[in-house]
């Protein structure tokens, strides 16, 4: 019989947050310990806040990650940016191994947890996105770039989402860009009539954003080339499709012994 893995969730008061508490609490391999948040929902029960009976676990305070040495195995982190990081942070110096969702992170953040958790010979994930679809859309947009070397990312989302771009277009530039190595030249000159019109530029590789009601979270990857086009597309509609990548991570990140980026990381 498998052993149990004990789980806290940060964010547990939010959209992302319940989800995973509900996931994990549907799990016989998989025991909710901990739950985290900011002053929206401090105090209530994770379960009740989920839609679920009360399970005995309140949420608590951000400030309280730091408690779970001992009582936690993994944390699920789906706080926003910099406090995301700070959150995982707490957990890999308490000796649990963060699972990170968070996107808008600064670089300092990111190695400052890659260095806590070489520190303390922890495995741990930052992943821009869980949804395996959009993970296996990264992949191939890699190896297309190895012959389209002419690649645009757009990507699409909901109006109330902070950063832009998105972190999973972010990683998908990156990707390209080592799958391709430089850059195509340009072919002509060109002059925006509009500033940012041609979108912004990472790792060698435009990338645009849209932001409307209406969306969740989508992404295209166009790579061109003499007389065709290849269109890569992922389309996320609810937080659900998500849940599947969360999971997998909780029960394979234990086998990491360092931070990695990326849940391709866990595909085998």
């Amino acid at each position: 019989m498998a052993e149990t893995v004990r789980v806290a969730v940060s964010g547990a008061a939010g959209r992302m947050g319940r989800a995973v508490v509900r996931a994990v609490c549907a799990q016989a391999d998989l025991q909710l310990v901990a739950a985290f948040g900011r002053e929206r929902g401090v105090g209530q029960d994770a379960g009740v806040l989920a839609g679920l009976s009360p399970l005995g676990v309140s949420v608590q305070p951000h400030t309280e990650v730091g408690s779970l040495a001992g009582r936690a195995d993994v944390l699920v982190e789906f706080s926003v940016g910099d406090g995301a990081m700070a959150n995982a942070l707490r957990a890999a110096e308490a000796g649990v191994r963060p699972v990170v969702g968070a996107t808008g992170y600064t670089r300092e953040s990111l190695e400052a947890l890659r260095a806590a958790c070489a520190h303390y010979r922890l495995g741990g994930l930052v992943a821009p996105n869980f949804a395996l679809g959009a993970v296996l859309l990264m992949r191939f947009s890699e190896q297309a770039a190895r012959y389209f070397a002419h690649a645009e990312v757009v990507e699409l989302h909901h109006d109330r989402k902070r950063d832009a771009p998105s972190g999973t277009a972010l990683r998908t530039a990156e990707l390209i860009a080592r799958g391709r190595g430089a850059p195509p030249p340009a072919t002509v000159a060109e002059e925006e009539k509009v500033a940012g019109a041609r979108g912004g530029v990472h790792e060698g590789v435009r990338v645009h954003s849209v932001r409307l009601p209406g969306l969740v979270a989508h992404q295209e990857v166009l790579f061109g080339g003499p007389g065709q086009v290849l269109s890569l597309r992922h389309d996320a509609f609810s937080e659900e499709c998500f849940l599947p990548g969360v999971l997998l991570a909780v029960r394979r990140v234990g086998g990491l012994r360092e931070l990695v980026v990326g849940l391709e990381h866990l595909l085998n």
